[in-house]
């Protein structure tokens, strides 16, 4: 059952703990997967090389792997994205993390958008959930509806905004956008550009029921030593939000 988002919850139940730069070293993923164990983070999200060895290291807590697919274009083939995600699932990822090929997004080709997305779900049934990327900073609004809707239909348990290298990240009208596109039992997952506890509530208050993030020790840190503090409303990005996650 997809969990809410409320103030007496921890935020870091709500983080996917991410790290997907290419150079990325077994130093830093040992890191990766330390801190998601002592912040209790949901998961930690990475590239699919990284999703057995994060399996092992985290075997026996409550942390989750998520491995992304399709990462960061969208633009391969539905068959390279079925085997990816296979793959990952069989090294132990819970959750896919897959990009959708932006291009026939943005031509209105939305029977290509929803046979790669269903494709990627059909391939991880009662494996992993399915959590579609949109790039939501290349995208009209009528677009972002628009994917929602294909994204839902085609059997994805959730939509998120960006894989925080394209351009733009996570806004406030976007999540509000997305979360009205979809019905209440798909989640929301906010990304790009989340770098701190304020953003981060924004995101929650929203309607994101997961955030992903670099980020997430930081937040959880400031949380802990300001929790009574209130987020500003904002409908758009700040100058963090092509930063790469």
């Amino acid at each position: 059952m997809l969990e809410l988002w409320s103030p007496e919850k921890s935020i870091a139940r709500f983080i996917d703990h991410t790290l997907l730069k290419p150079g990325a070293t077994s130093a830093d993923i040992d890191k990766l997967c330390e801190e998601a164990m002592e912040h209790q983070f949901y998961s930690v999200c990475v590239n699919g090389s990284w999703v057995s060895y994060c399996t092992e290291k985290l075997a026996g807590t409550d942390v989750a792997v998520s491995a992304v697919v399709g990462f960061p274009l969208g633009a391969m083939s539905t068959k390279v994205k079925v085997f990816e995600a296979a793959e990952a699932v069989d090294d132990g990822a819970a959750e896919i993390d897959m990009v959708l090929p932006i291009g026939a997004l943005l031509e209105g080709r939305y029977g290509v958008v929803a046979n790669d997305i269903g494709a990627v779900v059909r391939a991880v049934e009662g494996s992993a959930i399915v959590k579609v990327i949109f790039e939501t900073g290349m995208l009209s609004d009528e677009q972002k509806s628009e994917a929602c809707r294909v994204a839902e239909a085609a059997g994805a348990h959730y939509v998120k905004t960006s894989t925080g290298f394209g351009v733009g990240g996570a806004t406030e009208a976007d999540i509000r956008l997305m979360r009205r596109s979809v019905a209440p039992g798909i989640g929301v997952k906010a990304s790009g550009g989340i770098r701190s506890r304020e953003t981060a509530l924004l995101m929650l208050n929203a309607g994101a029921t997961r955030l992903g993030t670099s980020a997430g020790v930081a937040i959880v840190t400031e949380a802990a030593g300001n929790v009574n503090s209130t987020p500003a409303s904002s409908t758009t990005a700040g100058p963090e939000a092509n930063t790469p996650y």
